[in-house]
């Protein structure tokens, strides 16, 4: 990721909450460490809970669209189209996710910077953009400028985190959703044909609201795997609650105005605790939408999943 990463300090309250902050060496116990919580930097970490659950929700309907992108090329009965659906879900299976975590974020900027530097801002330059280890793109050719706001630098950071953890876990819902159509009972769609209904009124009304009874246990394992994938945040450059962690637990010298011993046990803990609740919670959450999905429905896999839980 380029320089330009998210800074909230200029978006946090003034440097002391409490009146008594200000002279940090007089204070002790409890006064010491409500001032410590409530500086800028901790509530840089608070805010990057934020961003978590920001990720997620961005990333979880992105990769659910590019799953869907990648079946319908699968299945898609022209050669080339399927050929690139297959390279898709394969590759991205076959190559750990850290890899495409690190490398989809530098290539789309990479690739948006040369074809704007190359087709429409500077496309008489004859100097190369590749020297040596450097990528070297005219000024006006940077996406962002550098000369454009802070924020908007952390939104187009942000995006291509989102972008990446989409097209990874979107691979993986596009092999759950393919089984979870075939696991549709050819039945139940030849009745739909024999009644008249077109292929497409077939698919939307039929086989697709069929399909989510099988899916909904896949899915939602994908979606537990995008919770636990999110501290990889930290190795895209965003200040995330990993980043923060682990600068605030360290040990302090006398440099800063709270030295402290090593806390990171305590800091990772919290995150711990964080992490398990988010996932209590969206198991619970999908309880709900399974139970809402296969209301009305006399399915195999609404019978099955009946049976689980007697």
């Amino acid at each position: 990721m380029k320089a330009g990463t998210p800074r909230l300090l200029s978006l946090l309250p003034a440097k002391f909450v409490f009146s008594y902050c200000a002279d940090p060496k007089q204070l002790e116990s409890i006064a010491w460490l409500s001032c410590y919580l409530t500086t800028n930097t901790h509530f840089s970490f608070y805010l990057s809970f934020i961003t978590v659950i920001i990720l997620l929700l961005v990333a979880a309907p992105l990769s659910l669209g590019f799953g869907f992108l990648g079946v319908f090329a699968k299945r898609s009965g022209y050669a080339p189209v399927r050929l690139v659906g297959n390279t898709y879900t394969n590759m991205v299976r076959g190559v750990p996710e850290i890899v495409f975590f690190m490398f989809v974020p530098i290539a789309m900027d990479q690739a948006l910077e040369l074809f704007n530097h190359k087709l429409i801002v500077c496309p008489d330059s004859v100097e190369p953009v590749y020297q040596g280890n450097d990528f070297v793109v005219c000024d006006q050719a940077k996406i962002p400028l550098n000369s454009a706001p802070q924020w908007i630098h952390n939104v187009y950071n942000f995006w291509l985190a989102a972008t990446g953890f989409a097209l990874v876990f979107g691979a993986f819902a596009a092999n759950v959703i393919d089984g979870a159509l075939n696991s549709v009972s050819s039945r139940q769609l030849e009745t739909a044909r024999a009644y008249g209904i077109t292929e497409r009124q077939t698919f939307w009304r039929v086989h697709l609201p069929q399909m989510w009874a099988y899916a909904i246990g896949g899915l939602s394992n994908l979606w537990m795997l995008l919770i636990k994938a999110t501290p990889l945040l930290f190795l895209l450059g965003i200040e995330d609650i990993v980043y923060w962690a682990k600068a605030l637990g360290g040990q302090k010298t006398s440099y800063y105005a709270y030295p402290h011993a090593d806390w990171r046990v305590w800091y990772f803990l919290f995150l711990l605790i964080f992490y398990l609740g988010l996932t209590w919670l969206s198991g619970k959450l999908i309880d709900k939408i399974t139970g809402r999905l296969l209301h009305g429905q006399a399915t195999l896999a609404k019978q099955e999943l009946a049976a689980t839980k007697t």
